[in-house]
């Protein structure tokens, strides 16, 4: 009796989470989804050049000040640090790897196709 009440407890709630749409699997599909991202993290933040990663789960993003933010997903959210000087990258064969010297942040790969670009801004902060 117990082990069904349970059960159907689990079901139900399974169904709820469900029907209110929670987790999930976000992306960012484009432009729009990334600087929707970039003003969660930070409101007023302006997208002016913006590379997804293959697969869509991060970012980096440059604003018209020349500030450069990274995101990346975290859960079924995103989050992000605007770049400092504190901040650095390396180049693999396929991708970039921005540590944004925030140690509960970690460190993002992001498989870009102008990762030139980015590790070239990044290293001069």
């Amino acid at each position: 009796m117990e082990f069904g009440a349970s059960l159907i407890a689990i079901f139900t709630l399974a169904g709820l989470a469900v029907w209110l749409r929670l987790g999930g699997n976000p992306v960012l599909r484009n432009k729009n989804a990334v600087s929707l991202a970039a003003s969660e993290v930070e409101d007023g933040f302006e997208t002016e050049r913006v590379s997804i990663a293959r697969g869509g789960q991060a970012a980096l993003v440059r604003d018209p000040k020349g500030r450069i933010m990274v995101i990346k997903r975290h859960g079924n959210k995103f989050v992000g640090r605007t770049l400092t000087a504190a901040a650095r990258c390396t180049e693999e064969v396929d991708a970039l790897v921005v540590d944004a010297g925030d140690p509960h942040f970690g460190a993002v790969r992001l498989p870009l196709s102008d990762a030139p670009y980015w590790a070239d801004a990044i290293n001069r902060l």
